[in-house]
C-alpha cells in the first residue's frame, strides 16, 4: 500500500490520462475487468468545459520507439462526463483521478469546482499543457503562470490537486516548485514532447493536426532526468511517467524520486501492461529485500 496525497492505493501504478479507456475495456471484458483491473488508481481522459471533437485524422504515427499522437483531447465536455462517464468510472475498484484542462482560469475554476463536488472523485489532475488565452503562455511551462492558476483553484476544493507538468518548460523544477508553493498536492511528469511525422510519399505532414506528442521508450531518458530534477526541488509526491514499459523501468523512476508511476503508451501494445509492470516491480522489490544487508544479517 502507498499513500498518495492522503489517498491510500494498493500499489504505485497509475495509467497516463487518455491512454486506457476503462469504459470500453469493461464493455469488452465485462466484470472480469474489475477483478483484474491493471492499475492502482485510474486517471480519466482529460475533460474540457465544452465538448471537443479532437483533431482530424490521421491521429497516430508509430516511431521506432514509441508513438506520435495528435488526438486533440476529444471528450464529451464537463456535463457529458458527469452524466455519462463518471457513474461508470465510479464503479472501478480503485480510486478515481479526474483530469481537467481549461483555456483560461475561469474555465478551470468551473471544471475544478464541479468535479470537486463529487464524492466518487478522489483526486483532480490539472493538465496545464495548453496556452492561457489571456496571456498566450503555456500554463505549465511558466512558473508564474502555474502559480497564478493554482492560487485561483486551490480554494475551490479540498480534493488533492495534481499538476501535470509539460517537458517543454525551460526549467521544469522551477515550475514544480511554484506549483507546490501555490497549493499543489503532487506533480506528475512528463507529458509528451512535441514531434512531427512526414508522409513518406508527399513529404507533407502526416498527422491531421500537423504536429503531435511523442511518447514511449524514446522519451524515457528525458523523463527520468526531469523526474529526478523535479523531485529534488519539491517535497510533495512526484508521479513519474514517460516510456515505462517494464518493472525495471518503473523501479528506475521510483529510484529517481517518484512516489508513483504511470503507464501510457505501453498499454496500447499490451492492455494488461499495468498489471504486468506492477508484478515485475514487486518481484524486483522482493529480490532487493532478499539480498539487503538487513536480510543477510
Amino acid at each position: 500500500m502507498i499513500d498518495l496525497c492522503g489517498i491510500e492505493l494498493r500499489g504505485p501504478v497509475l495509467n497516463g490520462s487518455g491512454t486506457y479507456d476503462a469504459i470500453a475495456a469493461r464493455r469488452t471484458f465485462g466484470d472480469e475487468l474489475l477483478e483484474r483491473f491493471p492499475f492502482d488508481c485510474f486517471v480519466s481522459k482529460t475533460i474540457t468545459l465544452a465538448p471537443r471533437q479532437g483533431n482530424p485524422p490521421p491521429r497516430l504515427w508509430e516511431t521506432p520507439a514509441g508513438l506520435i499522437n495528435s488526438i486533440g483531447l476529444p471528450n464529451k465536455g464537463l456535463e457529458g462526463f458527469l452524466a455519462d462517464d463518471l457513474p461508470q468510472l465510479a464503479e472501478l475498484p480503485v480510486p478515481l483521478c479526474v483530469s481537467v484542462m481549461g483555456f483560461d482560469h475561469e474555465e478551470l475554476k468551473k471544471l475544478v469546482g464541479a468535479v470537486g463536488e463529487h464524492e466518487d472523485v478522489s483526486l483532480i489532475e490539472l493538465n496545464f499543457s495548453c496556452p492561457n488565452v489571456e496571456t498566450g503562455l503555456i500554463m505549465g511551462a511558466d512558473p508564474a503562470e502555474t502559480a497564478v492558476a493554482l492560487e485561483a483553484l486551490r480554494p475551490l476544493t479540498e480534493k488533492p490537486l495534481i499538476v501535470k507538468l509539460t517537458p517543454n518548460a525551460t526549467d521544469p523544477a522551477a515550475v514544480g516548485a511554484a506549483a507546490e508553493h501555490s497549493g499543489a498536492d503532487a506533480v506528475s511528469l512528463i507529458n509528451t514532447l512535441k514531434g512531427m511525422a512526414l508522409h513518406p510519399s508527399t513529404g507533407e505532414p502526416w498527422l491531421g493536426g500537423t504536429t503531435g506528442g511523442v511518447s514511449g521508450p524514446a522519451i524515457r531518458a528525458i523523463a527520468l532526468e526531469q523526474v529526478h530534477s523535479v523531485s529534488k526541488a519539491v517535497r510533495i509526491p512526484v508521479i513519474g511517467m514517460g516510456g515505462i514499459a517494464s518493472g525495471r523501468d518503473a523501479a528506475d523512476f521510483l529510484s529517481a524520486g517518484a512516489t508513483a508511476i504511470a503507464v501510457g503508451t505501453e498499454s496500447f501494445r499490451d492492455p494488461a501492461a499495468g498489471g504486468r509492470i506492477a508484478a515485475e516491480l514487486e518481484a524486483l522489490s522482493r529480490k532487493v529485500r532478499q539480498f539487503s544487508p538487513e536480510a543477510v544479517r
